[in-house]
């Protein structure tokens, strides 16, 4: 990654970053920049002015000092897996790379939290506490590669975010570097609830726009005693949906309650991980309960009768944790099988109440009829968080632009349905627009001004979330700030 024992040469901010992080720690010739460009949004494209690598919180703090008083931008940045360009730089911020700082500091078993710093990778949090019987509760897709610092920044969820809930459920403390380089501890190790206000809930989930997070506090739970896995083959996609309010009505809340359409199985069936589903599905759901052993049975039972009573084709329970985990591989990988049957595609991220999954789907139907592209439909059903894949080929002439117009309208649906544009992949800067479709120009002024609070002159991951706004209101940013915003 770095280019060792050399000598650092450029401008007078390359070479101060340098005196903080030393000379092989920092990027900024053209060459090496171009792999920041953009993160897991590969739609829009930006070149920082430099990458620096801190070790420590004091570096962060020192760089971002740095920075602010030089009025130069600058962005956060963990490994890059983002769906909705959070860590894109519009061009001539400098990014602040965390993964150098990839240390599992302490684990408290008798309190069951974790200390992390923000490089660690979700996945290998659960794999360092396993031969203890604890796991971490968050599981992103992309938990083999992406950091707890980014889930955090994300508020990142997960198949098992139905029963466990999303990273914002499971930060009990932070350390945080603010805009101006403050150092900073909100929350408390040991004490999971504090009075006052929720500056963790605050945090969590605000996209790299308030503060650097360089300490995570995090809980971690016991492993379930028992566990079992269905999965249920439907012909129709309307049956599936129901199912899933049905399982839910009659008292069952499932660790993971996964959805997956007949072009979504293509996909998976196509790529590195297939089971064998039926070429002809409709859709297919993943259930999975845990917890006491006894009980387990009959959660499963009444399962799948549900099923049956919504004309499931096939219904069956993995024999053992090998065909257990070949399933979730299969689901998990899903994102990335799309690949095997389409050149590009453009993941999008929304919510809606899971009663409205059948109205939904129809719509997001006839947004694929109406553009043009096949539109695949992976997602978390129990929760209502749809991830539709927009299918398209960018090398032919205006698809980009067709797959971004049918994305729109996928969130603009959940909106319509009383839900959100986004359950966990954040705004950044793929939905910014799409902000107006849940709040008005009122509500997101008031969300500035308490990014404001934080980032008063917008210098820290600028022009992330909040739609472009009107003349009028940039004045008035410009009077509060005392001076002109660097990107809007």
């Amino acid at each position: 990654m770095f280019r060792k024992k050399r000598k650092v040469q450029g401008d007078e901010t390359i070479l101060s970053l340098a005196r903080i992080v030393g000379d092989d720690y920092i990027l900024y010739r053209k060459e090496d920049l171009i792999a920041y460009e953009c993160d897991g949004l590969t739609l829009y494209k930006g070149m920082p002015k430099a990458v620096v690598f801190p070790k420590t919180t004091e570096e962060v703090s020192q760089i971002v000092n740095y920075l602010s008083n030089c009025n130069i931008p600058f962005i956060a940045r963990g490994a890059g897996t983002g769906l909705s360009g959070g860590a894109i730089p519009f061009g001539g911020e400098v990014i602040i790379s965390l993964v150098r700082m990839k240390k599992l500091l302490r684990i408290d078993y008798e309190n069951r939290q974790a200390v992390i710093q923000p490089g660690f990778v979700n996945l290998k949090l659960t794999n360092s506490i396993a031969h203890k019987g604890y796991y971490y509760a968050p599981d992103p897709s992309s938990q083999y590669a992406c950091t707890i610092g980014g889930n955090v920044a994300e508020n990142a969820g997960g198949a098992h975010c139905l029963k466990y809930g999303v990273t914002t459920n499971h930060v009990l403390g932070l350390e945080v570097v603010l805009p101006n380089g403050d150092i900073v501890e909100i929350g408390e190790e040991g004490i999971a609830d504090r009075p006052g206000y929720d500056l963790l809930g605050l945090l969590t989930g605000s996209e790299g726009t308030m503060g650097i997070v360089t300490k995570i506090t995090v809980r971690i739970l016991k492993n379930p005693e028992g566990k079992k896995t269905v999965l249920a083959y439907f012909d129709r996609i309307e049956d599936a949906s129901y199912a899933v309010s049905d399982i839910i009505s009659v008292g069952i809340v499932p660790a993971a309650l996964e959805m997956m359409d007949k072009t979504a199985i293509e996909g998976v069936e196509a790529a590195n991980f297939p089971v064998g589903h039926p070429k002809d599905l409709a859709a297919l759901l993943l259930i999975e309960v845990d917890g006491i052993t006894v009980g387990i049975e009959d959660e499963i039972n009444e399962i799948v009768e549900v099923c049956r009573r919504r004309n499931v084709r096939e219904v069956k329970v993995a024999k053992d944790e090998a065909e257990r985990a070949k399933w979730w591989a299969n689901r998990k990988t899903g994102f990335g099988a799309m690949g095997a049957i389409s050149p590009d595609y453009l993941v999008q991220d929304g919510v809606i109440p899971r009663t409205k999954l059948p109205e939904v789907l129809a719509k997001i139907n006839d947004i694929s009829k109406k553009s043009g592209l096949r539109i695949a439909n992976i997602f978390h059903a129990g929760d209502g968080n749809l991830h539709p894949l927009i299918l398209f080929d960018a090398k032919k002439e205006g698809e980009t632009e067709r797959a971004l117009a049918a994305g729109s309208e996928c969130l603009r649906a959940c909106a319509e349905s009383g839900g959100s544009i986004t359950g966990e992949h954040g705004v950044g800067i793929e939905k910014k627009e799409e902000m107006r479709f849940i709040f008005t120009d009122d509500e997101i002024e008031a969300q500035t001004n308490i990014r404001s609070v934080f980032n008063p002159h917008n210098l820290l991951n600028p022009g992330k979330i909040f739609p472009s706004p009107s003349r009028c209101a940039e004045i008035k940013q410009e009077i509060i700030t005392n001076r002109e915003p660097v990107i809007n």
